[in-house]
């Protein structure tokens, strides 16, 4: 070989020297990662996985003369990217309401001569529980729209991780009447309890408006679970003027996981239940 072959071969070599180092310390800027992040289909592991894992609580607040709205989720639910984005889709949707309630009740106040007062909707989604297979949320949403008086809701969802899906507790159940069956004696026994907690005697049937237990299957259900494992608990959440006037509140009614219960359960999901009692 010349002086000149060896040369050339020494420059080559070094040069992909160079450009494997260069290679191997690069770093990414955070500006890249937030756009790795973005990809979509980006693999496992990779930084978009990475910012879901570690993708924060949301809360988003906003109050002026018009509007007061709020809507937050847990970090449990942030990292769940498709249904992170299923919650900001509903926030917005919510928002774009109420902005548009109110700015028509805003217009028909002072066309009337009437005081206008800002409109609400404070929602917040919190974890109930997470197993291997499910992350279960609770929903408390406060709302006023120029009435006497604001009004108290709920809202509830399930995230099955096995079909990377959203699914309502009572979609797990053969039928709302099925559900109805297991459950209502327990609830109103619960009721009945819980009114004398409270001091209220509760004269069923009769002339009383409120005097009627509420079928089950017609009110908010939040799925819980004692272990991380099953799903081994439930509690049915009760708005104003279902079993008595505004001013006895809201009721969230703790019940065990019968056994009538677990076995109305649909067959794809009768491993994930466990009675109590």
């Amino acid at each position: 070989m010349t002086n000149i072959h060896r040369y050339r071969a020494v420059a080559l070599a070094l040069s992909g020297a160079l450009i494997f180092t260069a290679c191997s310390e690069k770093k990414d800027t955070p500006a890249e990662k937030a756009a790795a992040a973005t990809v979509p289909g980006a693999p496992p592991g990779g930084a978009a996985d990475i910012a879901a894992k570690n993708a924060p609580a949301s809360d988003v607040k906003e109050k002026n003369d018009l509007v007061e709205f709020a809507y937050s989720y847990p970090s449990e639910a942030a990292q769940i990217p498709k249904l992170a984005a299923w919650l900001d889709n509903d926030r917005a949707t919510k928002r774009e309401a109420l902005v548009t309630a109110a700015r028509r009740d805003r217009e028909a106040a002072e066309k009337d001569g009437f005081p206008y007062h800002a409109h609400s909707h404070l929602q917040k989604w919190q974890r109930v529980t997470a197993t291997r297979r499910f992350v279960s949320l609770s929903a408390e949403i406060d709302t006023y729209m120029g009435g006497a008086h604001g009004m108290q809701s709920f809202d509830t969802l399930l995230w099955d991780r096995n079909h990377a899906t959203q699914i309502k507790p009572l979609d797990m159940f053969t039928s709302g009447e099925a559900f109805d069956k297991a459950v209502n004696d327990d609830l109103c026994a619960a009721i009945e309890r819980e009114k004398a907690v409270r001091g209220i005697e509760w004269v069923r049937g009769g002339d009383d408006p409120f005097g009627k237990c509420p079928s089950a299957s017609a009110q908010t259900v939040w799925l819980g679970s004692s272990d991380g494992r099953y799903l081994d608990r439930l509690t049915i959440a009760i708005g104003p003027y279902e079993i008595g006037p505004y001013a006895e509140g809201s009721y969230k009614i703790n019940l065990p996981m019968s056994a009538a219960l677990a076995n109305a359960v649909k067959p794809d999901f009768a491993r994930d239940f466990l009675p109590t009692k």
